[in-house]
């Protein structure tokens, strides 16, 4: 097993696939890809460092995960787990769900994991949704780093299914 991939000294990644579907997707399970599509959020003000777990499931997986933990009955794409220092916590990833959504918006997958990893890693870092202003503030920053990774913004021109 090879070392987590380092950016820049700031944040160590480790990705652990746990469903062999996400085995189509070889992004995903490249720790310098994914070190990539986080590059743009590490220039914020703020942002912890540490070592970053990323774990791509299904399904099934999210589902239990989900209803242990934000008691909802069904998957979800994305949840995240902050832990503390050094440990910057897990993103968890959910294949059937992130392909689903990618063909409702008429993304590529690649660009919507992407905007998940971002969303994923933000949360981590302190960033909520739950209120609007929370909600615009967290958007604005997914949105700007989307565009530097020559990803549109995905809160508008989505398809719908």
């Amino acid at each position: 097993m090879e070392p987590p991939s380092l950016i820049s000294g700031k944040l160590s990644i480790d990705v652990a696939v746990q469903s062999e579907l996400w085995d189509a997707v070889s992004k995903a399970n490249d720790e310098d890809w994914v070190a990539a599509q986080l590059a743009p959020v590490l220039t914020l003000e703020g942002i912890r460092n540490g070592e970053l777990s990323i774990a791509l499931i299904n399904d099934s997986q999210m589902t239990t995960l989900n209803k242990d933990y934000r008691q909802k009955d069904g998957p979800t794409n994305v949840l995240s787990f902050p832990a503390d220092a050094p440990l910057l916590g897990d993103i968890v990833l959910s294949y059937e769900t992130i392909v689903r959504e990618a063909a409702d918006k008429g993304v590529s997958l690649s660009n919507h994991l992407s905007h998940l990893l971002i969303h994923g890693f933000l949360h981590l870092q302190g960033y909520d949704h739950q209120t609007e202003a929370q909600a615009a503030e967290m958007e604005a920053l997914e949105i700007a780093a989307l565009a530097q990774l020559h990803i549109d913004n995905p809160y508008e021109n989505t398809r719908l299914a």
